[in-house]
């Protein structure tokens, strides 16, 4: 493997309470050097230059000056272009109720509702960075997380890297929303049985087992996962070699509730065992259950 010189870079973002200024000190304790708050505008300038001798870590959130989701999405989307430079964004999540009992105990203001109850500000902000939640290349949800679990977390992820160097992200989304924002590999499972059509199965999503095994029943299945498989396990060692430090890989199909979810959680344990760093990330049910609606068809 020959030697790549290059910055890596890990943009922090995610809503008040979530545990961003956490992760940030996590990151400064693992060697990173730690920027927070620091104008969107100045990222270019910043990594402007040959390689620094340690990672960096920029915390970015609404109280940036000049802070909008499409913009730090722009600015995700220079960097994975930019050569020299290794970007990942990490996205710290965390339930709407936990968020208000955050709030509550601690007894601060949101900072987009500052005269109004936390639950106004939270909902807005949730608006505001939820394109940024389904283009996040690691995402944490720290709801039931510790300062001490999170830390952990963070370490895993972006600790010293021991094992496989390349975290991997594999995802399910509908074809009826688009395409998801920056992926490098897609998939499309709309061939499958669809088990919508099967009222027992209907009200599940691919997660469940009945689902699972109802998608894997199809005798397209085995040759299609199998040859999926085979075409992306080799190429892993690959991008490894160029110095990506993350990939994400999405299955579609057409409502993104049951083929490409079933086919994306078989496919994320697969890629596990063989060693990876896998997140899983199913983008219509995550916007839905965050919203409290079903998922459409699937």
């Amino acid at each position: 493997m020959r030697e790549i010189l290059s910055q890596r870079v890990v943009m922090v973002t995610g809503p008040s309470g979530a545990g961003r200024s956490s992760a940030i000190n996590a990151l400064e304790d693992l060697g990173y050097e730690a920027i927070d708050n620091l104008p969107m505008s100045l990222i270019p300038r910043l990594l402007d230059g040959p390689p620094l001798p340690r990672p960096m870590a920029l915390g970015l959130d609404v109280r940036n000056r000049d802070f909008s989701a499409d913009a730090l999405i722009e600015v995700v989307d220079t960097l994975h272009r930019q050569p020299g430079v290794v970007s990942e964004l990490l996205y710290l999540d965390c339930s709407i109720d936990t968020l208000v009992r955050r709030f509550s105990e601690t007894r601060r203001r949101h900072p987009l509702s500052p005269e109004d109850a936390p639950m106004t500000g939270i909902l807005h902000e949730r608006a505001l960075l939820d394109p940024l939640r389904n283009r996040a290349d690691v995402l944490i949800d720290t709801s039931d997380l510790t300062p001490h679990a999170l830390r952990a977390e963070i370490g895993r992820w972006f600790g010293p890297r021991d094992g496989r160097p390349m975290a991997l992200s594999v995802q399910s989304f509908s074809y009826k929303r688009g395409l998801p924002r920056g992926v490098d590999m897609v998939f499309d499972c709309r061939f499958l049985a669809n088990p919508h059509w099967e009222p027992a199965l209907r009200a599940m999503d691919g997660r469940a087992a009945p689902v699972a095994a109802h998608v894997e029943s199809d005798p397209r299945f085995a040759p299609f996962f199998g040859r999926v498989l085979d075409l992306v396990a080799p190429l892993l060692e690959d991008f490894v070699d160029e110095g990506k430090s993350s990939l994400t890989i999405a299955f579609g199909c057409t409502g993104g509730k049951h083929r490409s979810v079933a086919v994306a959680e078989k496919f994320a344990a697969a890629l596990a065992e063989r060693g990876w760093r896998v997140s899983k990330r199913h983008r219509e049910l995550d916007r839905r259950e965050g919203a409290g609606q079903a998922p459409e068809q699937g």
